[in-house]
């Protein structure tokens, strides 16, 4: 598996799965499911390490909105190319709940999602998909500089009637 941080691959995570039961490190950054995070709400939320959310495909914001400013990263499960609803979670996150962490794609990543990935707001990837690393490593992925829907990233309108420009 490759990670791929704000526009580099990175050699190695500094996040930890938490393990289903038992106890979390309390001394390095660790990731959590939705399910044990609501669970272990008060614990969780007095550590001193950085806290991770995991949510999975068809997972909602129930429950969390209060606690979106304590997640360091929130990883976003694609389970399969074809399921979108990853998308729906990153610009929830982004523009309604204004989460300004790491938002973090994981599953079945692609070189064709990234770049309106991007615009919803992700920027990094955990790719198991080998051509999608090589195009990644070699700077064969662009982006969507002109569109015409809003996007989670920063844009340019001024000037333009219908468009927008991505400002990076």
């Amino acid at each position: 598996m490759a990670l791929f941080v704000n526009g580099a691959l990175v050699g190695e995570d500094a996040w930890t799965p938490a393990p289903a039961d038992g106890p979390i490190p309390a001394d390095r950054p660790v990731i959590v499911g939705k399910a044990r995070f609501l669970a272990e709400r008060d614990s969780l939320a007095s550590r001193n390490a950085p806290l991770g959310l995991r949510l999975e495909a068809g997972e909602d914001l129930d429950g969390l909105e209060a606690d979106i400013g304590r997640f360091a990263l929130v990883v976003v499960r694609f389970p399969k190319y074809t399921d979108g609803r990853g998308y729906s979670l990153a610009r929830l996150l982004r523009e309604r709940h204004g989460f300004t962490g790491e938002l973090r794609a994981t599953g079945d990543v692609l070189r064709d999602q990234i770049p309106y990935m991007r615009r919803c707001g992700f920027d990094s990837f955990e790719i198991t998909h080998e051509p999608t690393v090589r195009a990644l490593a070699e700077g064969r992925v662009r982006g969507v500089s002109h569109h015409y829907q809003p996007s989670a990233v920063p844009e340019r309108t001024a000037g333009l009637r219908w468009r927008r420009v991505s400002a990076g």
